[in-house]
């Protein structure tokens, strides 16, 4: 059965506009990256125990760990990273989470070769250590502008390194040029679980099935290969002057909203839209 999570600080800044959100919108996981202006990577455990109190008492759970780790520079200094890492991985205890999203490092002065694929295997070799010792799934994301961006590249790190799973972003593919179903299956195997926002063509974040990202084949296929959770992450515009536009105006309409609760909202009713579709 699928089940919908959510980057819910897409919705609301503060936990408890991020609570309303969720429960507004029937979900009851939540892919964590962002509480009261806070990263969750620079969260103190003391916070951490805090918002999974009040997690816990809403009746929702932490799906994930949407953290930038990995999101640096191969260049930059590992070491200082891999502290920030590791004390991600008690936030992600104390908030009760299994899974941390991460990714596989810009490269701005090291171009695609096998030097630098090595020199990110190490890393993240590294980083998948540090996880199995705490109970922590790692998931990969595919992201523009890492070592790990196109498929080829993401099945690469998913062949030598058997334990990281990937989170598998059909929008982030599609900035890379890549076509959403041929890369999907090439990585299903590997899939733990689905990012859900869409483009358009001109480069437009829209609402699930209204881009070029095959959302409705593409969430088939997942639920098919047994996948269970997607975590809603429109990244669809705002624009506070919308209210005062004509709403059938077919340049705005569908996709820019007039604040993160009605772009939120829409994201998720656009999702639950394809997920009753199936048969």
């Amino acid at each position: 059965m699928l089940k919908m999570a959510a980057f819910a600080d897409e919705a609301h800044s503060m936990l408890t506009g991020q609570i309303e959100a969720l429960k507004r919108n029937q979900m009851a996981l939540l892919e964590i990256r962002g509480v009261n202006g806070v990263n969750v990577s620079d969260m103190s455990l003391e916070m951490a125990k805090d918002v999974r109190k009040q997690l816990d008492d809403a009746g929702i759970r932490v799906w994930s760990l949407g953290s930038p780790i990995g999101k640096v520079d191969v260049d930059d200094d590992f070491n200082r990273h891999m502290e920030k890492f590791v004390h991600t991985l008690d936030v992600a205890h104390a908030l009760g989470a299994d899974k941390i999203r991460m990714f596989s490092f810009y490269h701005a002065n090291s171009k695609k070769n096998d030097t630098l694929y090595r020199r990110v295997l190490v890393r993240l070799n590294m980083m998948l250590e540090k996880a199995r010792d705490a109970g922590v799934m790692l998931c990969h994301e595919n992201e523009k502008g890492i070592f790990g961006e196109t498929a080829a590249e993401c099945l690469m790190l998913h062949r030598e390194l058997p334990a990281l799973r990937a989170v598998f972003d059909p929008a982030n593919f599609i900035q890379c040029g890549q076509e959403v179903l041929a890369a999907w299956e090439m990585l299903h195997s590997y899939v733990e679980y689905l990012h859900i926002k869409d483009v358009a063509a001109d480069g437009t974040m829209v609402p699930a099935g209204l881009g070029v990202g095959q959302l409705p084949k593409l969430v088939e296929n997942y639920r098919n290969a047994g996948g269970s959770v997607m975590t809603l992450e429109p990244h669809l515009a705002v624009f506070d002057g919308l209210k005062n536009l004509e709403q059938d105006d077919a340049s705005v309409k569908g996709m820019t909203f007039a604040s993160q609760t009605e772009a939120f909202d829409a994201a998720a009713h656009a999702l639950r839209g394809i997920m009753e579709g199936l048969v």
